[in-house]
């Protein structure tokens, strides 16, 4: 190894700080400094300043490299932004599918280049709208999707030949993808053209957001399938969106955020290599997805990280020989647990410093949140705010206009080496109790990331952190802000829309579909050509999801504090 440094830089450097140190302590014996220690969101200490000495061991060729090549510290493509921006992707979802088409026209119209798509509860938990469990949720933070027609009626008049869509769901995953693949294939479109993202990450499910349905095992198994299924059908999408971001929103530090969303990728590799799959054929369309949250140097520095680290896992640890495959390519959204409903337009300002953050670390796809989030789903006004946000850091900010800026920077490379460092330190404690299947049931990520958002909230509340708004300048000024709000109507409509499916469509091929879709489950079969018959025949989420939850069981959480 060889430093990007000779020993006379050293000696000369650390000559230098010392006499710097001494002259500052004189100054500050009389002027303290503002505060007496200085920590990132995630209270890593941060040090007067940064130097050669901190990167002492630091080997270009090793650990930063050139954009696309490993270990990709860098960035996964070698002209990054300079050939193309990254993936502008709004999320969206609101009231019946319908209104979401709405929102997806006027964002596509407005320069989104990616649809992103956000479900309501009762979608994001297998149940349909006429169910006594989703009373009252319907559209509320997202769109209701009940069955196919109401997917066909999502996507009605946007070329999804054309351009990718991206679903935040997790429980139903396979089953929405059905739908998906099946309004392509009505459409004419090949299902091996069509590109785009399913979550379908519920290990971190598990382990911080907490939308449930089946148990870990059986619910790791149904996701393998989606690999393999993509893997020989459907090769342009991404069928894991392996998720630090919900991790992150639980409370968790940025170390934390990186460990286990990584943990969790090598588990789903795992798996996939379980079943027979070659790493190479299906490890380049897994895709993941982070947090930017409000500490500008410490995100930046955990995306660099992130690319290093998977890039080592993938070639040292599964042998994959195809550079593609060491690619971690990645989605960001904007911190959504950092907005305030104090003071509102201060999100706008918290969001751009966000996605910023996220550009200069090399992301492939956005997402800014909107000012009103906090409140309830996002406003035209604001989504268009939002996006906008977007456009200016690409087209005015300058930050697009080379690669890497922030490469090289003594303190950036230093916290990019600890962040890896800490990284892999708890992938290593995951690996010796068995890997995150054992490591989730132990609760071991659960209550570190409960000790971690107790430990932040503790510093908001004692002052150490500050939330300008809430904590500091806190006004006692209303500041009124339209928010977006669903007709209750909306609950009784979908609900007749569903029911009238089921009087209409053949009842008796929809019992035999299901039926098959229960055979596979119980079986070794893949689950996802019964799904996608199934879904054609117009059965809904949750006459699928039910066949999960009859063969697999219903998972509980244990409520570890």
């Amino acid at each position: 190894m060889s430093s990007v440094f000779d020993r006379k830089v050293f000696e000369d450097v650390e000559e230098g700080h010392k006499k710097w140190e001494k002259k500052l302590d004189k100054i500050f014996s009389s002027n303290p400094e503002r505060l007496k220690r200085f920590s990132t969101v995630s209270d890593r200490e941060i040090k007067r300043i940064y130097t050669p000495e901190d990167v002492r061991d630091l080997d270009f060729s090793n650990d930063i490299g050139f954009p696309g090549e490993y270990p990709f510290t860098r960035g996964v493509q070698p002209s990054m932004y300079r050939g193309r921006f990254w993936t502008m992707r709004m999320f969206a979802g609101l009231g019946s599918a319908k209104d979401t088409n709405k929102r997806f026209h006027l964002l596509v119209n407005q320069g989104q280049t990616g649809l992103s798509t956000a479900f309501d509860m009762p979608t994001l938990m297998g149940y349909d709208t006429d169910s006594p469990k989703a009373r009252g949720e319907c559209g509320k933070c997202g769109v209701a999707i009940d069955s196919l027609m109401d997917m066909e009626d999502l996507f009605d008049g946007l070329p999804i030949d054309k351009i990718t869509t991206s679903m935040t769901i997790n429980p139903p995953a396979s089953i929405l993808w059905a739908m998906y693949i099946s309004v392509a294939e009505k459409r004419g479109i090949d299902k091996r053209i069509i590109g785009g993202t399913i979550q379908n990450d519920m290990l971190k499910e598990f382990i911080a957001q907490k939308t449930f349905m089946c148990p870990p095992v059986p619910s790791v198994r149904i996701i393998t399938d989606t690999v393999e299924f993509g893997t020989n059908e459907v090769p342009k999408w991404n069928t894991i969106s392996i998720s630090g971001y919900h991790i992150r929103e639980a409370g968790s530090t940025a170390v934390q955020e990186l460990a286990f969303t990584l943990a969790d990728g090598i588990a789903y590799t795992q798996e996939a290599i379980g079943r027979g799959l070659n790493v190479d054929d299906f490890a380049p369309r897994f895709s993941f997805f982070f947090n930017s949250h409000l500490d500008f140097f410490e995100e930046v520095a955990k995306f660099r990280a992130a690319r290093r680290i998977w890039a080592k896992v993938m070639k040292e640890r599964f042998k994959a020989k195809d550079p593609r495959s060491w690619w971690l390519r990645f989605h960001t959204q904007t911190a959504g647990c950092s907005l305030t409903a104090q003071q509102p337009y201060n999100n706008v300002v918290r969001t751009a410093l966000q996605a910023l953050a996220a550009v200069m670390g090399g992301t492939q796809s956005l997402h800014t949140n909107s000012l009103d989030e906090v409140l309830a789903i996002p406003t035209e006004e604001a989504a268009t705010i939002a996006l906008r946000t977007q456009q200016i850091i690409a087209e005015e900010s300058g930050a697009a206009n080379t690669i890497d800026p922030l490469g090289g920077s003594y303190f950036v490379e230093t916290l990019t080496n600890n962040i890896e460092e800490e990284a892999l330190d708890i992938i290593q404690k995951i690996d010796d109790m068995g890997g995150m299947l054992a490591a989730i049931e132990r609760n071991y990520p659960q209550l570190e990331i409960a000790d971690a958002a107790y430990h932040y909230q503790r510093q908001i509340d004692e002052k150490e952190k500050t939330v300008v708004g809430v904590n500091k300048y806190v006004t006692d000024e209303d500041i009124p802000v339209e928010v977006l709000e669903i007709d209750e109507e909306l609950e009784n409509l979908q609900i007749e829309k569903t029911n009238r499916l089921k009087n209409e469509r053949d009842n008796k091929l929809v019992k035999e579909s299901i039926e098959r879709v229960g055979e596979a489950c119980a079986g070794t079969l893949n689950v996802m050509e019964p799904l996608i018959d199934a879904v054609k025949n117009y059965a809904t989420l949750q006459e699928v999801c039910d066949v999960y939850r009859q063969v697999y069981g219903e998972y509980r959480d244990p409520g570890i504090y």
